[in-house]
């Protein structure tokens, strides 16, 4: 892998970790979100100066699909009452179906990756 590749590659990673942080805050907003979102918007500081925003866009969409896909997993039980066993007891929650949160994870986390190819086809064609 080239170091320019390299470069847009950590990129990437670093616009996506912001996308899912915001991600994250707007989710938890009544508990950790305001937690989040102050190290979220750090990073976004910091890849803003020295990265440039042409992978913003790609990697805020990416990104933002993580916490969705880690919401459908944690209702993957569902939907439905689900109970689960311990040596000393049992728990039961209600929990929502998993394929809404899913399908819009996939169907961010690909766009995301469909912007990043047409950016660097876009950068490609242009040299």
């Amino acid at each position: 892998m080239s170091p320019g590749r390299w470069r847009d590659a950590r990129h990437l990673a670093g616009w996506a970790a912001v996308g899912a942080g915001t991600t994250l805050a707007a989710l938890t907003v009544l508990t950790i979100g305001v937690f989040v979102l102050a190290p979220t918007a750090a990073v976004a500081l910091v890849l803003a100066r020295r990265a440039g925003g042409r992978l913003a866009g790609p990697g805020l969409v990416l990104g933002a699909g993580l916490p969705l896909l880690y919401v459908g997993y944690l209702n993957r039980g569902g939907p439905g009452m689900v109970c689960t066993s311990t040596a000393t007891g049992e728990s039961c929650t209600q929990q929502m179906s998993p394929w809404p949160w899913v399908a819009a994870g996939l169907l961010l986390m690909g766009s995301g990756v469909a912007m990043s190819v047409l950016a660097h086809r876009s950068r490609r064609a242009r040299r």
